[in-house]
């Protein structure tokens, strides 16, 4: 019997598993491009800092323009991370961040490479049956030649990821009763009582089954065998 498939972080068939996400494995979770409608749209909901929503005051100050929130920008890595890796892993929740740093400003239009580093797994003491991986994820502006260029955000997290299912070992079938056993595999103990044929009486000598008094007296050519001594005297009586 075979334990329930389990789930992929999109919820589709898991093919990677706690045992594959090995300390030094790097995924490679594709490139992304940043969307200037997106990105301050995102700002204005989530993060509506002037140097995020307003271009007039952005291009007015250090900055130079509009910057991407910074919480956009991790939203864009964790598309990224499900989409290439969780969608794939038999992923379950996170306990969390360790680290998150926002390195350098992302603009709309930047191209960003992005991936995930494997620096330690272990079982989980907690949850048993699944295993805690800590990751490195890493986003990097790419050049036009396609060339990193400069490191715009790294995060430390916690992800569990659930054991490889294995096959239960099948139950050994139990011995059947005696009497359920072919004539060929029952024990062989010889007939009992029961099994003798009532046609078959066991062989005896004829003279052990004579009464004792119907017996003929052993004689010898000297007359009646008398015993030691000769005749036995008559006691005289008192």
């Amino acid at each position: 019997m075979t334990t329930p498939a389990a789930r992929s972080g999109t919820g589709q068939p898991a093919e990677l598993f706690f045992e594959d996400l090995v300390p030094g494995l790097t995924v490679d979770l594709g490139v992304v491009t940043v969307d200037g409608d997106e990105m301050v749209a995102f700002a204005r909901r989530f993060d509506p800092q002037w140097y995020h929503v307003d271009p007039d005051l952005a291009g007015e100050s250090r900055h130079g323009g509009l910057i991407a929130s910074g919480f956009y920008t991790v939203s864009l890595f964790m598309r990224a991370y499900v989409d290439h890796l969780l969608s794939r892993a038999a992923a379950d929740a996170s306990p969390g961040l360790e680290e998150l740093r926002w390195l350098a400003p992302v603009r709309a239009g930047d191209r960003l490479a992005v991936r995930v580093d494997v620096m330690g797994a272990r079982p989980s003491t907690a949850r048993p049956g699944l295993g805690t991986v800590s990751l490195t994820g890493t986003m990097l502006r790419l050049g036009a030649d396609d060339r990193p260029e400069q490191e715009v955000l790294r995060t430390r997290f916690r992800g569990w990821f659930a054991a490889r299912p294995t096959e239960a070992e099948p139950a050994a079938p139990a011995d059947p009763p005696e009497a359920d056993l072919p004539e060929a595999d029952r024990p062989d103990d010889g007939p009992t009582g029961a099994d003798q044929p009532a046609s078959e009486p066991a062989e005896t000598d004829p003279a052990e089954t004579r009464p004792a008094e119907t017996r003929p007296a052993e004689t010898s050519p000297d007359g009646p065998e008398q015993p030691e001594g000769g005749p036995a005297k008559a006691e005289p009586h008192d």
